[in-house]
């Protein structure tokens, strides 16, 4: 048995005053030198805040349909020992006194509480707009069947001594004592906003309002009283709830878990915090507006709810911090985003960029969402199994296009009244949905167990360096010869100038064995080779896995070929290629006869439409754009089609971006055509595989200028490999690895203060210095450079991405480069 003074502050109607009482005997008791806990009925995160202020410690949630009735009583005990023992426990209930959830008949009500709890209530009634019939309302509250104890009543709003005196003779003539008489004060009353009270930890002058809130309690409320009636409650009969006897740690490390707090976001349960660290977990908190980096040593990110679209811009500004959390989801760090959350990862919210982790856009919306529902596992993911129930509550103004995942790595996070909601994965997963995980504690296991298995890139050991530029006439600077047809220099071409073994960064071929499959398909390609290859299957193979139809598919031999047969399309009037890009279009429509433009960008090479001549009437850009590695929206390419004219987008990476955002090889315009290769990713640059997507007449088009038979068996093999179900699980895999390789990358050359573009492909463009390139070949070390690519000049490098322990050998030439 345990002995724990408690009661329940309740009201017949939300607007009574509930907040301003319990909160006002919380500070006012705690002020009396009591140590005070304290509670809140329902899934409320703002009043807790409240409580926190008050009580100095955290306020808690009893929800039995976030947890369960059985665990209701432990959590209360729980809260009431942690950190420290309290003398007594206050907990504010929710809504009027038997209002719950719609349809369960009082289930989740204060009044179901405070029976579940055995806790005695304190009525807090609002008097301002009537008198005597205050007592009838009192007395039906106090005698309603299945009642709860009701020991007292607190007069609120209360004008003028006449009316004190009215209202209390009536309350008592029903048989309940007043305990305290509040005056009409509007200093007690919280701002409210979109989705309620403003949370605490966004009121500088909450403290303060506190003390004075604290004194009128104290003034005008019977504390001896009140204590008393707490005093009344019996023991409980259960133990108090223990994190360690629900989830245990997965080894004897204790990665940081980074949590999002601050202002933007301040709605998260206490025990989720406490099941992380009772699951081996380090939690670190941090915030998205001030703080410039995740905390050292983050293994998995956590971002509860909260208010991200009122401090949207504070958001945004903290541009550092939205691509390392970029980054850090697509490295695979494992990630949870409830809400606020999930809106702060989406690119953007209310027109605002945030961190672009979600293919998904975020508005303000004129309803408001509010239930409280169960949820079942649409799929398998880091958090969920397919099929399990959780419950949860949903209280957003917000809405997100799409509603749910649709990718191959990405799909529904739950199912919620005949709908898929959200988005999950192996290492993400974000939804509107707030759960409390006291009540699924195998929700923290297994993102604990996520975080633990998680291995992030070593920390290379090294002093940090800042670069700077060298002076014009240095005698230490050396400069390349610039090669005879800067068109045609490949990086190939920057392994075979060296003179002994070099360290290939300048090839962007992903440096992994081919898989078994694939090696296997290549292969068994051989016996076909005493016969002319045709490409009818891998067409229909690649229609099959972009959603296209047959007839909008051609296979070539590689995108080259692709190249080649666009130039000889039509007689081009104006044919228009975005620079700095990937230089083989050029060259072609060179080679075709025609005279080119260059559209050329500058850093940070965002693409614009403006840099376009209107009368173009064909523009070729890449994207991921090669070298920079720049990713532009779907909607920039899309903007660039014109009647008559023909978008060309080289896609040869987008399949080392995790998902394929923004890719336009599944959507079919008129006037747009969208090239593939199969070389980088697959690491098969002596097989000549690709394909074009397009529209009917375009692709039968480009079939006539096709040389006959001059896709190869074995690019043919490959076509229909890839496209499998293994494929796409590899590809992904890849694409994950890509991302954690670049990262570190990126990292390492901030770390040495040298600048870079922000990458999202296999490649990162950086800004070295003239010279540069030169010295570190003859370190043996190959880069691309890059003044071969029209807008950039010597400075400038491509860097392939590469394992860490490969990238290393690079930063470290890097930092002793004289």
């Amino acid at each position: 048995m345990t002995t724990l003074p408690r009661l329940v502050v309740a009201a017949p109607s939300t607007g009574s005053g509930k907040t301003t009482v319990a909160t006002g005997l919380m500070a006012a008791l705690t002020r009396a030198g009591h140590v005070v806990s304290g509670h809140k009925v329902g899934p409320d995160y703002i009043d807790p805040g409240y409580h926190a202020l008050a009580c100095g410690r955290s306020g808690r949630n009893l929800d039995p349909h976030l947890v369960g009735e059985d665990r209701i009583a432990p959590l209360l005990l729980h809260g009431a020992h942690t950190p420290t023992p309290a003398d007594v426990a206050v907990v504010e209930g929710v809504m009027g006194l038997y209002d719950g959830r719609v349809g369960g008949a009082g289930f989740s009500s204060t009044a179901h509480v405070a029976h579940l709890t055995a806790s005695p209530v304190l009525l807090v009634v609002d008097v301002s707009r009537s008198s005597r019939s205050v007592g009838a309302v009192a007395h039906g509250m106090a005698s309603y069947p299945g009642a709860p104890r009701i020991g007292g009543v607190v007069l609120n709003q209360v004008g003028s001594p006449r009316l004190e005196a009215e209202v209390r003779t009536a309350i008592e003539t029903a048989g309940l004592p007043v305990l305290g008489v509040l005056p009409r004060d509007e200093a007690f009353s919280t701002p409210s906003r979109h989705l309620g009270l403003v949370p605490a930890a966004e009121r500088e002058e909450a403290a303060h309002a506190l003390d004075h809130l604290a004194a009128a309690v104290a003034e005008h409320v019977d504390l001896d009283a009140v204590l008393a009636l707490a005093r009344s409650a019996p023991d409980l009969d259960v133990q108090p709830w223990d994190p360690t006897v629900e989830v245990a740690p997965t080894g004897t490390e204790r990665p940081v878990v980074a949590v999002a707090g601050g202002r933007a976001f301040t709605f998260r349960y206490a025990e989720t915090e406490e099941l992380l660290e009772a699951a081996g977990c380090r939690v670190v908190t941090f915030d998205p507006t001030t703080d410039r980096s995740l905390p050292e040593g983050t293994r998995g990110i956590y971002l509860g709810g909260g208010f991200p679209e009122v401090h949207a811009s504070a958001l945004a500004d903290n541009r550092a911090l939205l691509g390392e959390l970029r980054a850090a989801v697509a490295a695979g760090v494992p990630t949870v985003a409830e809400c606020a959350g999930l809106l702060y990862l989406a690119d953007t919210l209310d027109g605002t960029a945030m961190v672009g982790a979600l293919r998904a856009e975020a508005a303000m919306t004129g309803r408001l969402t509010l239930r409280y529902p169960e949820a079942t596992a649409s799929g398998d993911s880091m958090l969920g199994r397919s099929g399990e129930t959780v419950t949860g509550h949903e209280f957003h103004r917000t809405h997100t296009e799409p509603v749910a995942g649709t990718s191959s790595d990405l799909g529904p996070a739950w199912r919620i009244d005949g709908a898929d909601v959200g988005f999950a994965g192996p290492a993400l997963h974000a939804s509107y949905l707030h759960v409390h995980w006291a009540g699924h504690p195998q929700l923290a296991q297994r993102f604990a167990d996520a975080v633990h298995a998680h291995r992030p890139a070593p920390e290379p050991t090294r002093r940090r360096v800042h670069a700077t530029p060298r002076a014009a006439g240095d005698a230490s600077r050396t400069t390349d010869e610039p090669p005879a047809d800067p068109l045609r220099h490949h990086g190939d071409a920057e392994v075979r100038a060296a003179d002994g073994p070099v360290l290939d960064l300048a090839v962007n071929v992903h440096p992994g064995p081919r898989p078994p499959w694939l090696e296997a398909a290549l292969r068994t390609s051989l016996d076909e080779v005493g016969a002319y290859p045709h490409p009818g299957t891998a067409e229909a193979a690649v229609a099959a896995r972009h959603g296209r139809e047959r007839d909008e598919v051609l296979a070539t031999a590689g995108a080259a070929e692709a190249f080649g047969l666009i130039a000889r399309l039509r007689e081009w009037r104006r044919p228009v290629v975005v620079h700095p890009q990937f230089t083989e279009p050029h060259a072609a429509l060179q080679q075709a006869g025609h005279a080119v433009t260059e559209a050329r960008l500058s850093a940070p090479f965002v693409l614009d439409d403006d840099a376009v001549p209107e009368d173009a009437d064909l523009v070729v850009v890449g994207n991921p754009t090669n070298p920079t590695g720049v990713l532009h929206p779907a909607e920039a390419i899309t903007a660039l089609l014109r009647p008559g004219r023909l978008v060309v987008v080289d896609e040869a990476f987008l399949d080392a971006v995790p998902g394929e955002r923004e890719s336009l090889a599944a959507t079919s315009y008129d006037g747009l055509v969208v090239l593939r290769s199969l070389t980088k990713l697959w690491g098969m640059p002596g097989v000549r595989a690709g394909y074009a997507l397009g529209q009917s007449a375009v692709v039968d088009a480009l079939r006539r200028e096709q040389t006959p038979w001059s896709v190869s068996a074995q690019a043919c093999a490959a076509l229909v490999a890839t496209t499998s179900e293994a494929a796409r699980t590899e590809a992904h895999r890849r694409a994950q690895q890509i991302a954690r390789w670049r990262a570190y990358l990126e990292t390492g050359l901030a770390d040495l203060g040298l600048g870079h573009v922000p990458s999202t492909a296999p490649y990162v463009l950086a800004e070295l210095g003239d010279g540069v390139h030169e010295r570190l070949r003859r370190a043996g070390i190959a880069v691309r450079r890059c003044d071969t690519f029209p807008g950039l000049g010597p400075a400038w490098v491509r860097i392939a991405v590469r394992p860490e322990t490969t990238t290393d050998r690079l930063l470290h030439a890097l930092e002793e480069l004289p």
